[in-house]
């Protein structure tokens, strides 16, 4: 077991660095901020990663740059296309126009009006399919097929995770002596790449993945041993919510190298957002709340500790923020 772990973490940990040196120009180093607040409250040192503050407000920036910039030019030729209910199709827009190519965003039918509005303000060609992220991903992926098209996934791709691993590169320069690290949970990108990176520098180091209890599909699979097909209910959390394609590469590396899940009800990640907002200024999506609200639900386990949250990205609608507040 402890040979796999590691030949897993040394794989997404050369992804990484091979990531680092493609789009360090094209991201936000994003700053890590205390927390008095949360610091007193688990007796420890917590610290925030403002992954909030990363261009287009969300993480997923680094994994989709960095997936274009190891394509060849004959498959950026072909035109691209994706798969979104958000973040990762607002990433695309952006590198489109940056690096003039031509793409199409498939989003799930049940995409916020607020995100869908925003990425037609941008100018992307969009198509709306299914009723989860699953669905749009799969159409997005057999359509690309058939046209041609060079297919973007939005977590599962190695070139994806190892983006998302250079915020392991930052906390590495940023946060001394890191204990523990709770990254929220969708499709498992973010949490594989952060993983890899830092087992592969300290084994000790504890990952910790959340989910909300409404959609938790990766800690329901894991303890399956197998990726299961759910049913879920709307969360707050959409960033994170639906399910995930049978072969993601994200799932064996969440089996072997996060340590333990928390999950959340939609009450406590609420309470996070509001906590956030007062304690520290900063606006923050469900999703990115999700660290946060697990924090405060198992702060007892972590006195002493250097404590790292991500804060995934930003975009709550003002309808959301109104009933919220």
């Amino acid at each position: 077991m402890r040979e796999k772990q590691k030949s897993l973490a040394e794989k997404v940990r050369r992804e990484t660095l091979e990531a680092e040196k493609r789009i360090r120009k094209h991201i936000r180093e994003t700053p890590v901020e205390h927390s008095v607040y949360l610091s007193q409250l688990g007796s420890c040192n917590v610290y925030l990663k403002l992954e909030n503050l990363q261009l287009t407000g969300s993480f997923k920036l680094r994994g989709a740059v960095n997936k274009i910039l190891s394509l060849s030019e004959e498959e950026k030729e072909r035109g691209l296309m994706t798969a979104s209910s958000g973040n990762h199709g607002a990433a695309f827009v952006l590198l489109m126009k940056k690096f003039n190519l031509k793409g199409t965003i498939v989003l799930p039918e049940i995409t916020a009006p607020t995100k869908i509005e925003s990425l037609r303000l941008s100018g992307a060609d969009i198509i709306k399919h299914g009723d989860d992220c699953i669905k749009a991903e799969n159409f997005g992926r057999q359509t690309a097929k058939k046209q041609g098209l060079t297919y973007i996934p939005p977590y599962n791709d190695p070139q994806i995770i190892g983006g998302q691993g250079t915020i392991g590169i930052e906390l590495i320069r940023q946060v001394p002596k890191i204990n523990s690290v709770v990254i929220p949970v969708g499709g498992g990108g973010l949490i594989a790449g952060i993983a890899g990176y830092l087992k592969s520098e300290n084994k000790k180091i504890e990952i910790i993945g959340c989910q909300p209890e409404n959609s938790p599909v990766m800690y329901e699979s894991i303890k399956a041993g197998r990726i299961l097909d759910l049913e879920f209910k709307p969360s707050i959390s959409d960033g994170t919510h639906g399910g995930l394609e049978l072969d993601t590469i994200t799932f064996p590396i969440c089996q072997e190298l996060v340590d333990d899940f928390i999950l959340l009800t939609e009450d406590e990640i609420i309470s996070a957002i509001k906590i956030i907002l007062e304690k520290h200024y900063i606006l923050i999506e469900g999703a990115a709340a999700l660290s946060v609200a697990a924090f405060i639900k198992q702060k007892k386990r972590f006195p002493g500790k250097n404590v790292v949250l991500i804060l995934s990205g930003l975009k709550i609608s003002l309808d959301t923020l109104r009933h919220i507040l």
